[in-house]
């Protein structure tokens, strides 16, 4: 069975797998707070220098995932820099994610993990790239 499994071939692209889904999710995310205004953020109980980060955060961690996986593609001398957008996006993403389980002001931790699936996945996923980066 050990033989088997050393067979099986390492797919080296599988973060795309994880990237493209999250990166979507947060650049809709983003443009769907433009034009940025004062009454969206009154909306949701929030100082209008906050809804502009996070705003302007989603959009930039979705592209950011997106190009700090496409700079590791080939080999390059800045490579490092496709890890460091990957890690800084990844930490955006999970910063943004917080902020909106905190704001929704859930009863305990357990009803975060029973009923908010989509938010524990987004900050799980951000995560994922914050630790990992684009290391293979």
């Amino acid at each position: 069975m050990k033989q088997i499994l050393n067979n099986i071939p390492s797919f080296s692209f599988s973060h795309w797998l994880l990237r493209l889904p999250l990166s979507i999710v947060f650049i809709q995310q983003g443009i769907s707070k433009f034009p940025v205004t004062l009454e969206d953020a009154q909306t949701y109980d929030l100082p209008y220098l906050v809804w502009w980060f996070v705003a302007y955060g989603e959009l930039g961690a979705g592209f950011g995932l997106i190009i700090g996986g496409l700079i590791i593609l080939k080999k390059h001398p800045l490579d490092w820099l496709g890890d460091l957008i990957t890690r800084f996006s990844g930490f955006t993403v999970g910063c943004i994610t917080t902020g909106v389980i905190w704001i929704s002001r859930p009863e305990s931790f357990m009803d975060v993990i029973l009923y908010d699936n989509l938010h524990v996945f987004l900050w799980v996923g951000g995560l994922y790239f914050a630790l990992k980066g684009t290391r293979r």
